[in-house]
């Protein structure tokens, strides 16, 4: 059964600081590999953290490693733009998430 993980990506050594994120190679594709993801239910909540070299995703999947395999396929991924740095099932006790 699926149940929601926060998940801490961050910025890898292919990724030009001096570049905002849409300036990044290969913009187009990531952004459309993360908004399919969200349009399936699988990202529910997404974005960059102010202040770090991290993106904070909340997701809903049946184990890390789906997880892993999911964002392997991120073009970001595999150009090593952006790394998985922590995957952490969450229980929400406040509010509700999609």
């Amino acid at each position: 059964m699926p149940q929601i993980f926060a998940v801490i990506r961050t910025r890898g050594p292919a990724f030009d600081a001096s570049l905002p994120l849409e300036e990044q190679a290969e913009w187009s594709a990531h952004a459309a590999f993360m908004n399919g993801l969200h349009a399936e239910g699988f990202v529910l909540l997404g974005g960059p953290l102010d202040g770090t070299t991290d993106v904070l995703l909340i997701l809903r999947a049946k184990s890390a490693d789906e997880i892993k395999a999911r964002l392997a396929l991120d073009p970001w991924s595999s150009m090593d733009l952006l790394r998985v740095k922590e995957i952490a099932p969450w229980t929400v006790r406040l509010g509700a998430v999609g």
